[in-house]
Formats: structure tokens, sequence, C-alpha cells
């Protein structure tokens, strides 16, 4: 990457990080909502600003990925192909664990890629941090004016244009690809005896029949409910593209 592309890119992670930490000073902001499309490079980012920001803040960061329901759960309901839309996220497990963790400490499933399940050995027990960063999907509009325990404090859209956002999904799903050479357990293991043009041409429909729609159905519409919209550019660069908060 060019070295004027990594001074940008961390100049727009340090704004962010910035921002955050004023409203985690003024008001007591502790729980960030981050949303975005698939493949928009949710916790890359998240890890990005929790590096600038700890120390002096201790940061921890939780995908939301693990409050989707368990394949046993999804696949005789036919939504294991719909993961991530509303329907597939325990909403109640994922509003528990924000109560709990305000109270002290909260448990935090976890998804993995590599089964592409949820796997009970991620579990983790997050202790209160100064500012905890939950990426992913499954948010919904934030509640105005006070919110409640069970919703972040802050929504972060991370936004970014459909066509780089299809290119970062093809290229994530050829990398698991790749990985399943040495994985015979990996969920993408299925998927070894294509030639890279066919996985790529496999890819491209799954994003224009699940993840596209999701992200213009579902996803998008956060965007305008978000309090801080980051955009991110093919180049992985990013910027506070909108401030709303007074």
């Amino acid at each position: 990457m060019d070295r004027d592309v990594i001074i940008h890119q961390g100049a727009g992670i340090a704004a962010l990080a910035k921002r955050l930490a004023g409203l985690r000073s003024s008001a007591d902001a502790r729980i960030v909502g981050l949303t975005g499309s698939v493949a928009a490079g949710k916790t890359t980012l998240a890890r990005d600003v929790a590096d600038a920001l700890n120390p002096p803040l201790s940061v921890e960061t939780v995908s939301t990925d693990g409050f989707l329901f368990t394949n046993a759960v999804l696949e005789p309901q036919g939504l294991l192909m719909r993961k991530g839309f509303p329907e597939t996220f325990d909403r109640d497990g994922f509003t528990n664990a924000l109560v709990s963790i305000r109270q002290g400490a909260a448990a935090f499933p976890a998804h993995s890629h590599d089964i592409y399940d949820i796997d009970p050995a991620l579990t983790r027990t997050v202790q209160l941090p100064d500012m905890l960063i939950l990426e992913g999907l499954g948010f919904q509009p934030p509640t105005r004016p006070e919110r409640p325990d069970g919703e972040p404090d802050v929504l972060v859209y991370l936004d970014a244009s459909e066509a780089d956002l299809e290119y970062w999904y093809v290229e994530r799903f050829v990398g698991f690809w790749n990985a399943a050479r040495t994985d015979a357990s990996s969920f993408y293991a299925q998927w070894l005896h294509m030639s890279e043009t066919e996985l790529r041409a496999f890819a491209k429909t799954v994003w224009d029949g699940v993840n596209l729609p999701n992200l213009r159905d579902h996803i998008h519409p956060l965007k305008a409910h978000a309090d801080i919209v980051v955009h991110k550019a093919r180049d992985h660069t990013v910027e506070i593209a909108e401030d709303r908060i007074s």
C-alpha cells in the first residue's frame, strides 16, 4: 500500500478515535455500535480504532456474529443462506448481553468463519471496559433521545459504494477458499473442486442473491439513523462523512 494512502487512512482512523473518545468523556458513551455491509471492513476498523484508543482507554471489540442463531436452528427454517438478515439474529441474547456488561461483565458467543457456525469454544467473558466496540450486523434503528441499556450509546455506519463492497466480498471469499486447501474441516472446502474463475462467479451470485438484497433492504437504511457515518474508499482510506451528534 502506498505510504500516502497509509498516512491518509491513519488520519481517518485517528479522527474517528478522537471523536469517540470525546463522546466517552462528555456523554459517557461507553458502548459503540459499528455497522455496515458485509465485507465493508467493520472488524478491521473496530480493531484499528481500538488500537488508537488503547491506551489510555481500555477498549474491547466484539462481533455481533456471535448472536446469529446456530446452524441447527437456521437450517430447518431454510435460513442458513440468509445469515445476516434480521431474522437470523438472537435479538434477546444481543440485548441481554449489553444490559449485563453495563452491570460489570457479560459472556459473548462467537461465530467461526471456518465452520460457518457458532463455536462454543470461542465464547469469551468480557469485563466492562472504558469502551466496548460492538461491530457487525443485527442492529436496529436507535431509540431516541435516550437509549435503553440494551442498545449501543453511539451507532457508527461504515459506508462504501456497492461496487467496492462486491469487490471486497469476492476477494474475501477467495481468501477463505484458498485457506481451505490446508483445512479440510473448513466450510469453504466444499468448493475446492472449482477453478478460481468458477469460484469468483459463484461468489458473485451469492453477493447478488444474498448480501446485496440484505444491504439494500436492511443494512443501508441504518445509515439514515446513525450518529456518525464513516466513508471508506476502494483503497481502504476512511473519513468521517457525517457527524450528527450535537
